[in-house]
C-alpha cells in the first residue's frame, strides 16, 4: 500500500488528539461593581419561556433552612415584575426572574393588553396581578405558575391594581378607582374573587399585608402629600405611619414585621424604617433614582427597580437588588427596555 496513506492517517489521529486535549477558555463573570457600568444591548423579542441574559452576578444558591428559606449569604426566591417587552406602557406584561438572575420568565401572553403590579402568593405557586380590559375596567387575575392558567377573580368592578393575597391566603387587598371623585380607595375581597367591599372611607392606593395578616399599610392623600397609613384589616385604628411624605411607590413589610421599606421623593430613594415608622433612613444608592422596594423572604435584601445607567432614558429602568443596609447591589435585567415594580416571593 502506498506509503503515503500510512502518512495522511498518522496526521489525522495526530490532529484530533490534540483537539481532545484541548479546553474551551473559561468564561470571566462579569460584576457588577459601579453604578458607572454600562447596559449592554440584548435582543428584545418576547419569548414565553426563556433563559434570561447573563445577569451582573451569578450567585451560588446555599441550602434552605428548616423553614425553607436558605440563609442571607445569597438571595433565593423569586421575583415577579412588570416588563414593557413592546417598549409600550400600554402593552407591559407580567415576567419573573429568580432572585440569581436566572431563570426568565415571561408569565402573560396577551401582547395587547396592559399587564401590571403583580405578586406572588404567600407559597409560591401562583402570581396575582391586574390586566387592562376596557375602557376603564382594570380586572384582577390569578396565574397558577405551574400550568400558566389564570383566573379572571373580577368583573367590570372597575380600575383595580396593586392586588395582594393575604398571609393565611384566604383573602385579597387591592386598590380601586372612584372617577366620579378621582379617587383611589382600598378594597377587600375574598381569594375567589367574592364579597368585593370597601376597607374604609379613607382614600388610599398601593396597599400590603401585615406578615400576621390584621394590619395593612398603603399610600394616602388625604392629609397633603402621600403619607404611608396602617389600618387594621377592617379599617379600624387609623393612623399616620411616620413622618415620611412623598411616598411614590407601594411599601414592603418585612417578614418578621419588624421593618417597612418605602421609596418618597424625586429622584426616589428607599428608606428603611422600624415597625412603628420611626428611625427612616436611606439605604438606597446616593444619587440614584430608586423606587418600589419588596423584602426578600428572609427579610435580609430589598428589590426595587432604578435607571443607574441612563437616568434621563424611560426605557432603562432595570431590577436591582441590595441588602437591607444598602451594601452589595447587583443588577438582575438587562434590557432595552423598562422593567418595573418587582416583588420577591418564594
Amino acid at each position: 500500500m502506498d506509503k503515503r496513506f500510512f502518512v495522511w492517517i498518522g496526521f489525522l489521529f495526530a490532529l484530533i488528539a490534540c483537539n481532545l486535549g484541548a479546553s474551551e477558555p473559561t468564561p470571566t463573570m462579569d460584576l457588577f461593581a459601579t453604578l458607572a457600568a454600562s447596559t449592554p444591548s440584548s435582543v428584545s423579542t418576547p419569548v414565553e419561556t426563556e433563559t434570561s441574559p447573563a445577569p451582573f452576578f451569578l450567585a451560588t444558591p446555599l441550602p434552605p433552612t428548616e423553614d425553607g428559606i436558605s440563609s442571607s449569604a445569597n438571595p433565593q426566591g423569586r421575583i415577579v415584575y412588570t416588563c414593557q417587552i413592546f417598549g409600550s406602557l400600554s402593552r407591559s406584561q407580567i415576567c419573573m426572574i429568580n432572585a440569581d438572575g436566572g431563570g426568565f420568565r415571561r408569565l402573560t401572553a396577551d401582547d395587547a393588553r396592559q399587564h401590571y403590579y403583580p405578586s406572588l402568593s404567600p407559597d409560591g405557586k401562583s402570581v396575582i396581578y391586574a390586566a387592562f380590559r376596557e375602557g376603564k375596567f382594570f380586572e384582577i387575575y390569578e396565574m397558577d405558575l405551574a400550568s400558566g392558567a389564570a383566573l379572571q377573580l373580577t368583573n367590570k368592578l372597575g380600575g383595580l391594581g396593586s392586588p395582594e393575597i393575604s398571609p393565611d391566603g384566604e383573602s385579597i387587598i387591592f386598590s380601586r378607582f372612584a372617577p366620579n371623585i378621582n379617587k383611589n380607595f382600598i378594597w377587600w375581597m375574598t381569594r375567589r374573587g367574592e364579597d368585593a367591599d370597601k376597607i374604609s372611607r379613607f382614600a388610599g392606593w398601593d396597599p400590603t399585608w401585615a406578615p400576621d395578616g390584621k394590619y395593612i399599610l398603603f399610600v394616602s392623600d388625604e392629609e397633603g402629600a402621600p403619607r404611608l397609613f396602617s389600618s387594621r384589616f377592617n379599617g379600624d385604628e387609623l393612623h399616620r405611619f411616620g413622618t415620611l411624605s412623598g411616598i411614590n411607590g407601594r411599601p414592603d413589610w418585612s417578614p418578621d414585621g419588624k421593618r417597612v421599606v418605602v421609596s418618597a421623593g424625586n429622584p426616589g430613594k428607599i428608606y428603611l424604617m422600624d415597625a412603628d415608622g420611626a428611625n427612616a433612613r436611606v439605604i438606597s444608592p446616593a444619587e440614584s433614582d430608586a423606587r418600589e422596594p419588596s423584602f426578600s423572604p428572609d427579610g435580609e435584601w430589598v428589590a426595587f427597580r432604578s435607571s443607574f445607567d441612563n437616568p434621563g432614558d424611560p426605557d432603562s429602568c432595570e431590577i436591582y437588588i441590595m441588602r437591607v443596609d444598602g451594601s452589595d447591589l447587583r443588577r438582575l435585567t438587562t434590557n432595552d427596555y423598562c422593567d418595573s415594580q418587582p416583588r420577591w416571593g418564594r
